[in-house]
C-alpha cells in the first residue's frame, strides 16, 4: 500500500523535498545568528543607591525591609544580597521556566510600594540577567591630541547615536572619559569679607539662570509667548553674576573667587592598550542577529570615519561576533568534513558512484529542510543547534544507506534479467516498519529532555530539538524520496556490484561468522567479555573526572582585580599600570581594556577594584587556559596587594547569570557575622593549600575607609548652628555642588560651586574649613564637630534573610568534581565555631542539579524506549537483549572519555542519553533480518549477523568519521560538542561487537529462560 501511495504521488513528493530544500536556504538568510541560543536565565537584580550611609545603617534600614518586601513576589526561590556604604543589590533567583517579564513587572512594583518606608531619597533600578547584560561589541576611542572631555563628547553626541539606531540594539553604554563643567572656586575669606556665604552664591546661580513663561500677548493678529531669560551663556556671565547689593556697589561672583572651565570629578578610570581612553560598549536586544547587528556597526563606523577628527582612533576591544563566525564556521566545516568522508565510506564500502550522489543529494535537502522548522519554532544558529546538525549528519547518511541498502541486496537476489525499478518500491515498503522504528528510537529519547530545566535544560534542549527534527526529517525523506531517486538511478548491475563485498571484507564476514556460531552453540562464552568490559568501564569512570560545560577557547578573558580595601584610585591605576606592562609584554596578546570602579557586567564596584577584558591573537599560540594561568602567577609575583580572578567571558557571563559566578563556592551560615568572617579565614587558608584550587577569596570584602565628622550638638547650638545646615555648607566646601546649567550646543555643561583643592588636599585640613553662623560669623569646622578616620566596613551578604560569608575559589588543571572531594574532605577536619552550617554553591552546585535531572531523563528515556520496543516486538527476550545491549556500550563510553582524557559533563551526559537510541537503532536493524513472531533459531541469528555485517560496520564507520572533526575539537568553538561527539563515537565502537556478537547470545539466553518458564517455543513473546 505505501509503495502504490509513493508511485502515485511521486513527483508531488520529490517537489516537496525540493521546495523545502529552497525553503531552507531561504531561511538560512533570516535565521538570527548567536553563540548560545536565546536563554531566559530566571534572575533579577535589584539595586539600591541610598546615599553615604554606613553599611550596618543601609541593611537595617533598607536591605532588610526590602528582602522582605520581595520576597513576596511569586516563584522566588532565593534571595541574595549584598550591602556596601549607601549602595547595594538583591537579587532574586526564580524558577526555570517562570515568565520573567511578569516577574520584572512584579519585582518593580513591590519595590516602588516599599520605597515610602525606606529613607528620604532612596533610588532604585530593576534589570533582568540576561546574556543581553554582557555587550556584544565593545569599542575604545583614544585621540593623541584630544582631552578625555572633548573625547567624551564625541562619543557621546556623535559615536554612540549613530550605533543606537541601528535595528537590534538595545542600549549603546559610554564608559570613561570626562565631562567639562564650569567650576566657581570661592575664597572662604573673600566670602567672609562680604558676608556671604557658598549657599548664596549657589542659590544667586541658580535663581539667575532660568528662562520662565511670564503670560502671552495678541497683537497684530498674531499671538505671542512672553519669556523671561535670564540664562547664563558664556563663563563670563558666570563671573559677572550679581550676588549681593551693598552700599560700596555690586558683588559680582568674580569678586569672592575664580570661575574656570574644568572636568566633573571622576572616580573610575577606563584605557586600553595603554592609553587614556573612552569605551562605548553596544549591547543587542533578546533575539537580535548578533553577527548582522556587529557588522551592521562595522559598516555604520565606516561611514562615519569621514566625519570623525582625524587624530581619533576607534578599535574593537571585543566583538562576539568574531567568535560566533568562527564557531559557526568550525561546525561548518565539521559538517563538510563529515560528509566527504561519509562520502568517501560509501565509495569505499558500495564502491558505486550513482548510490553516493544520490546520498550527496539527500544530505543537503535533510539539513536545508531543518533550517525551515527550525525558524518555524523560533530558533536561531547558535553553537548548540548547528553542533546537532553536525551530530546528526552520520544518522542522516545512515537512513539512507540503512534503505539503499536493502533495495540493492533486494536486487541483487532476483535471477530474472527483467527491468527491476518497479519492484524497488516495494522492497523500500519492507523497510518501514524498521525503518520507522529506528528512526523513533533516535528521536523518542529527546522527548524527556522538554521537561529539563536549569543551564542544561536551556543550552541543550535546542540541540536535542534541532537533532530530533533533522532525523524525523532524515527518516521522511529516507522512505519517500530515496526509493523513488532508486528507482530512477539504480540499475541491476549497480546492485550485483553492491553485493561484491571485497577479499577484506570476506575475511572479516568469515572471521566474525565463526565466533558468531560458535557463542551461538554457547551463549553463555559471551559472559567473560562481558565482565572484562564492565570491570575496564568501571575502572574508568572512577578515574573520570567530572565538569560543568565544556570548556572553550573564547580567544578573551576577563582579569578582576581588587586592591587592598581603602586604596585610592590614583594608587589602583599605578598598580594597574604596572598589569598592564606584564599583559604587554605577552605575545600572546592583541589587546586589552581596563576598568577601574567599574565592571564590564555591571555590580556593586569600588574605586579599588575593576576588571580588564584582554583579547588574544588568533592562529598558532599557547591555549588560553595556559595564558590565563601564566598572566596570574606573573601579577602574584609582581604586583603584590591586588587579589585577582580569571575567566573566559562566556564562563563569567554564565557563572553571574545564575548567580553563582565561581566553580568553588562554601556558603557559610551561622548567627555571629564575626565568628562567620573568622570561618572564611579559616576556610580559605586551608583549601588554598589544594592543588589546582586558585584565586581563593575568604568572602569578606571591605569598603574603603572614611572621614568619620560627627558634630557636638551643643557646641554647634552655641555658635547659631544645628548639623542640618552645617553639612549642607559642608557639602558646598568639601564635595561641591553642582547648582546650575549652561547650555553649549546639543549638551548642558554644569557649574560647580566650589572651594580650591589647596584647602581640602589633606585629612588635617577638613578642621580649618569655614562655616558661617546664624550671625554671619565664620566658624571652624574643628570648633563644633569631631574629625576622625573610620576604618572601612567589611560589605555584608545575606542568602534568604540570613547572614552569609561566602568563600569562593577557580580552579587550574582540575576537574571540579576531584577538587570538590578534596575541598570536602579539607573543610571536615576543621574545627569551626559551634552554630556554623556550611553548603556548597556555585558552579558545583548547579553542575549537581544538572546532573540529577540528566539521570532522570536519562531513565526517562530509558522507559520509552523500552515501550517502544515492546510495542514493536511484542517479545520480551528481545527487548532486554537491546536494552541490554545499549547498556553494555556504557562501560565502553567511560573508556573512551578516561582515554580521551575528557571529563563528564553536560555535554558527554547528553551524549549517553543519545547513545541508548543510537544503538537500538543499529539494533532494530538487525532484528530485522529475522521474523521476531516466529521461533528464532542460532542459525537464523548467525544468518542475520552475516548479513548485517557489512551495514553495521559501514553506518557505524560513516557516524563516526562524521562526528571526528568535533571529538578532534578543530575550529573555534568545537570545544563545545567536543564531549558528546566522543560520547557517541565511543559508543558507536563498543556497539559494532556488542550487537553483532553480544546480543544475540543475550536474546537466546533470555528467550531459553522465558521458554522454559512458559513451556513453549513462542513463550517469549
Amino acid at each position: 500500500m505505501i509503495a502504490t501511495w509513493i508511485e502515485t504521488h511521486r513527483r508531488s513528493l520529490l517537489m516537496a523535498v525540493a521546495i523545502f530544500a529552497l525553503a531552507g536556504a531561504l531561511c538560512v538568510r533570516f535565521l538570527p545568528v548567536g553563540l548560545f541560543p536565546l536563554v531566559d536565565f530566571p534572575r533579577i537584580v535589584v539595586s539600591v543607591d541610598a546615599g553615604d550611609r554606613p553599611v550596618d545603617r543601609m541593611v537595617v534600614e533598607v536591605v532588610r525591609p526590602l528582602e522582605q518586601a520581595l520576597r513576596s513576589v511569586p516563584n522566588v526561590q532565593t534571595l541574595r544580597s549584598t550591602s556596601s556604604r549607601g549602595s547595594a543589590e538583591v537579587s532574586l533567583s526564580f524558577a526555570w521556566g517562570t515568565d520573567m517579564v511578569t516577574s520584572l513587572l512584579q519585582s518593580e512594583s513591590v519595590v516602588s510600594r516599599a520605597m515610602a518606608d525606606l529613607p528620604a531619597g532612596t533610588s532604585f533600578t530593576v534589570r533582568r540577567m540576561d546574556p543581553t547584560v554582557f555587550p556584544v561589541l565593545g569599542l575604545s576611542i583614544t585621540s593623541s591630541k584630544r582631552s578625555l572631555a572633548e573625547l567624551h563628547d564625541i562619543v557621546t553626541y556623535q559615536i554612540a547615536p549613530t550605533l543606537s539606531s541601528l535595528d537590534g540594539v538595545a542600549q549603546v553604554e559610554v564608559l570613561g572619559g570626562r565631562q567639562s563643567e564650569y567650576q566657581v572656586l570661592l575664597d572662604p575669606a573673600l566670602l567672609q569679607s562680604h558676608g556671604l556665604t557658598p549657599a548664596d552664591v549657589a542659590q544667586a546661580l541658580s535663581a539667575g539662570n532660568v528662562v520662565t513663561a511670564v503670560g502671552r500677548l495678541e497683537d497684530r493678529y498674531r499671538l505671542y509667548l512672553a519669556l523671561a531669560d535670564t540664562r547664563l551663556k558664556t563663563e563670563d556671565d558666570i563671573r559677572h553674576t550679581v550676588l549681593k547689593t551693598a552700599a560700596s556697589g555690586l558683588v559680582e561672583l568674580k569678586d569672592v573667587g575664580v570661575v574656570r572651565l574644568g572636568e566633573a570629578p571622576e572616580w573610575t578610570r577606563v584605557n586600553a592598550d595603554g592609553k587614556d581612553a573612552v569605551l562605548l560598549n553596544v549591547r543587542q536586544q533578546r533575539g537580535a542577529s548578533t553577527v548582522r547587528l556587529v557588522a551592521d556597526a562595522r559598516q555604520r563606523l565606516t561611514e562615519l570615519k569621514s566625519s570623525l577628527p582625524a587624530d581619533v582612533k576607534v578599535t574593537s576591544y571585543y566583538d562576539q561576533s568574531g567568535l560566533i563566525v568562527g564557531s559557526a564556521g568550525s561546525v561548518r566545516d565539521a559538517i563538510l568534513i563529515g560528509a566527504a568522508l561519509a562520502g568517501l565510506v560509501l565509495l569505499a564500502f558500495l564502491r558505486n558512484l550513482r548510490i553516493t550522489l544520490i546520498i550527496s543529494v539527500v544530505l543537503p535537502s535533510v539539513l536545508l529542510s531543518t533550517c525551515v522548522l527550525l525558524y518555524v519554532f523560533g530558533q536561531s544558529f547558535n553553537i548548540m543547534t548547528l553542533g546537532g546538525m553536525a551530530a546528526a549528519v552520520g544518522l542522516v547518511v545512515d537512513d539512507a544507506v540503512v534503505m539503499l541498502e536493502h533495495i540493492a541486496r533486494r536486487l541483487s537476489e532476483r535471477t530474472s534479467e527483467d527491468n527491476p525499478r518497479p519492484l524497488i518500491l516495494g522492497y523500500a515498503a519492507e523497510m518501514l516498519r524498521p525503518l520507522a522504528g529506528s528512526s523513533a528510537a533516535t528521536v523518542v529519547v529527546f522527548l524527556p529532555l522538554a521537561y529539563l530545566g536549569g543551564v542544561a535544560g536551556s543550552f541543550f534542549r535546542p540541540l536535542a530539538l534541532t537533532m530530533a527534527i533533522t532525523l524525523t526529517i532524515s527518516f521522511l525523506i529516507s522512505l519517500l524520496a530515496v526509493p523513488l531517486l532508486a528507482r530512477s538511478f539504480v540499475r541491476a548491475a549497480d546492485a550485483a556490484t553492491l553485493e561484491t563485498s571485497g577479499p577484506f571484507l570476506d575475511r572479516v564476514r568469515g572471521r566474525i561468522t565463526a565466533i558468531s556460531t560458535r557463542t551461538m552453540a554457547a551463549p553463555r562464552l559471551v559472559l567473560l567479555p562481558i565482565l572484562l568490559l564492565a570491570l575496564a568501564g568501571g575502572l574508568a569512570y572512577f578515574h573520570l573526572g567530572s565538569g560543568f560545560m565544556p570548556r572553550m577557547d573564547e580567544g578573551g578573558f576577563i582579569f578582576d582585580y581588587r586592591a587592598a580595601p581603602g586604596t585610592s584610585l590614583s594608587e589602583t591605576d599605578r598598580l594597574l599600570r604596572q598589569v598592564e606592562g606584564i599583559v604587554r609584554s605577552m605575545p600572546e596578546v592583541e589587546s586589552y581594556s581596563r576598568r577601574t570602579g567599574l565592571q564590564l557586567g555591571g555590580g556593586l564596584t569600588e574605586a579599588n577594584e575593576g576588571d580588564m577584558f584582554i583579547k588574544l591573537k588568533d592562529g598558532n599560540r599557547r591555549p588560553i587556559e595556559e595564558v590565563m594561568s601564566d598572566v596570574r602567577q606573573r601579577v602574584e609575583s609582581t604586583v603584590p596587594g591586588l587579589e585577582i580572578e580569571t575567566a573566559q567571558l562566556m564562563e563569567d557571563l554564565i557563572g553571574d547569570l545564575i548567580s553563582n559566578p565561581q566553580p568553588i563556592e562554601l556558603k557559610i551560615y551561622g548567627a555571629d557575622r564575626a565568628e562567620l568572617a573568622k570561618a572564611g579565614v579559616s576556610i580559605a587558608a586551608a583549601i588554598g593549600k589544594i592543588p589546582g584550587v586558585v584565586e581563593v577569596f575568604d568572602g569578606t570584602r571591605i569598603a574603603g575607609d572614611a572621614v568619620d565628622i560627627r558634630f557636638d550638638r551643643v557646641r554647634a547650638a552655641l555658635e547659631g548652628l544645628d548639623p542640618e545646615n552645617a553639612s549642607a555648607q559642608l557639602n558646598l566646601l568639601l564635595g561641591g555642588s553642582v547648582t546650575s546649567e549652561i547650555q553649549s550646543g546639543e549638551k548642558m555643561v554644569g557649574i560647580r560651586v566650589w572651594t580650591p583643592e589647596s584647602l581640602r588636599e589633606r585629612i588635617e585640613q577638613l578642621g580649618a574649613l569655614p562655616l558661617r553662623g546664624a550671625s554671619g560669623q565664620m566658624v571652624p569646622l574643628a570648633r563644633i564637630a569631631d574629625i576622625s578616620v573610620a576604618v572601612g566596613q567589611p560589605q555584608q551578604d545575606r542568602e534568604n534573610l540570613r547572614d552569609i560569608v561566602a568563600v569562593t575559589a577557580r580552579l587550574e588543571g582540575r576537574d571540579l568534581g576531584s577538587a570538590i572531594k578534596d575541598v570536602q574532605a579539607t573543610v571536615a577536619k576543621l574545627h569551626l565555631a559551634p552554630g556554623i552550617r556550611i553548603e556548597y554553591g556555585g558552579i558545583y552546585a548547579e553542575q549537581q542539579r544538572s546532573f540529577n535531572e540528566l539521570v532522570l531523563v536519562f531513565l526517562a528515556a530509558l522507559l520509552l524506549v523500552a515501550t517502544l520496543l515492546m510495542y514493536l516486538y511484542e517479545r520480551v527476550s528481545v527487548v532486554v537483549a537491546i536494552l541490554a545491549t545499549s547498556l553494555l556500550t556504557f562501560p565502553g563510553v567511560f573508556v573512551g572519555l578516561w582515554l580521551t582524557g575528557t571529563e563528564l559533563d553536560l555535554s558527554s551526559m547528553m551524549g549517553l542519553t543519545m547513545v541508548i537510541g543510537i544503538v537500538t537503532e543499529v539494533a532494530i536493524f538487525f532484528f530485522a533480518e529475522v521474523d521476531t513472531r516466529a521461533a528464532i533459531t542460532a542459525k537464523d541469528l548467525v544468518h542475520a549477523t552475516e548479513a548485517r555485517l557489512r551495514p553495521i560496520l559501514m553506518t557505524s564507520a560513516i557516524a563516526i568519521l562524521a562526528l571526528m572533526p568535533l571529538a578532534l575539537g578543530i575550529g573555534t568553538g568545537s570545544e563545545m560538542q567536543r564531549p558528546l561527539a566522543i560520547t557517541i563515537i565511543s559508543g558507536l565502537i563498543a556497539a559494532i561487537p556488542l550487537v553483532l556478537l553480544v546480543m544475540p547470545a543475550i536474546f537466546v539466553v533470555v528467550d531459553r529462560m522465558v521458554v522454559a518458564r512458559g513451556g513453549s517455543a513462542l513463550a517469549a513473546k
